[in-house]
């Protein structure tokens, strides 16, 4: 973080499920881009995990193994601050100061709030409701320039931003007002038992994903029982949703273009080529799987680096929290 002329970009993700291809293809190799063309912060958001029930053991577990899973995939905490969000106290601090600047009719407008709500009707907390002022302050305590949204963060984004110009109006200049970041279009990876669906990390149909940490036999065992169309023809093409969908898999894995893939596979079965994509992927992600292995194996070493990527993340939103308070009036 040393360059003060790179832009900060942040991003967290949630220690759910694990690093799917469509993570990985979508989201995470750009964020392997990101750390060496901006001041980059990741964090896994223990913190907003809280809001829908978990056992304590699994979640301890799940968020140890993101860690693992995003240093496995290129994440380099010599390139990049990495960290746990409960390890910063700040963030939980720096909320409550932004729930004072926000309002009520804000909050309730937000979509995620209301479809969250529909999934766990038994579990309608205050933090499901006020997850996204936490992610306001994840972003403003860094002063971060650049934040990567998908479609459903979008909202949330704008929310951060209208409430850091609200408190920049009130209280002077203190934060940055993010902007989004439009990174390289990743390869859209579709549910392999619904490709008419993005692949999920929470997806409770086991078929229905592949992840960096599945062995090669489970890997080649879900391509294999993929939803693919009627007919035979390894084309992309929008009445062809589920070959559709492998054939960019192959493409985005093997680098090469859907149009090319057509042409390597033009006459073969749909069999041989579900066979075909599941050994690449499994090669491409074997790598990896050997260093999250390894990572998970050493968990002591695992913690220092957590525990260094903490206290670098903490030293920074220090310096905006010191301010903050001041510019509110609280007692130095």
């Amino acid at each position: 973080m040393e360059d003060i002329s790179k832009k900060i970009a942040l991003s967290g993700i949630q220690p759910t499920g694990s690093v799917t291809l469509g993570n990985y293809l979508g989201a995470v190799q750009n964020w392997r881009k990101m750390q060496e063309d901006f001041s980059s912060i990741f964090f896994i958001a223990d913190m907003h995990a809280l809001t829908v029930k978990r056992e304590p053991a699994d979640l301890r577990q799940a968020s140890m193994s993101f860690f693992a899973q995003l240093l496995a995939c290129g994440i380099d905490p010599e390139k990049a601050i990495v960290y746990f969000q409960s390890h910063v106290h700040q963030h939980a601090e720096l909320q409550w100061i932004l729930n004072c600047n926000t309002y009520v009719g804000e909050i309730s407008r937000m979509t995620q709030f209301k479809d969250k709500s529909a999934k766990h009707a038994d579990n309608i907390n205050m933090g499901l409701m006020d997850y996204p002022v936490l992610m306001a302050a994840d972003i403003l305590l860094f002063q971060t320039d650049l934040v990567p949204v998908g479609q459903d963060q979008k909202q949330h984004l704008e929310l951060t931003r209208d409430i850091a110009i609200r408190f920049n109006n009130r209280y002077g200049d203190t934060f940055k007002v993010p902007e989004p970041y439009i990174p390289e279009l990743g390869a859209k990876i579709c549910s392999l038992q619904d490709p008419l669906v993005k692949m999920s990390k929470s997806d409770p149909d086991p078929n229905a994903i592949v992840s960096i940490v599945d062995d090669e036999a489970t890997i080649v065992r879900r391509f294999k029982r993929a939803v693919t169309d009627s007919g035979n023809e390894i084309v992309v093409r929008e009445d062809k949703p589920g070959i559709s969908n492998l054939i960019n898999i192959y493409a985005a894995i093997e680098g090469k273009t859907p149009a090319d893939v057509e042409k390597e596979f033009a006459g073969q079965g749909y069999g041989s080529f579900k066979i075909a994509v599941g050994e690449a992927v499994a090669a491409a992600f074997k790598p990896l799987r050997d260093d999250y292995v390894r990572y998970l194996n050493d968990k002591a070493a695992l913690m220092e680096l957590a525990k260094k990527g903490a206290e670098k993340a903490s030293w920074l939103a220090t310096k905006t929290l010191r301010k903050v308070r001041k510019r509110v009036g609280l007692v130095e």
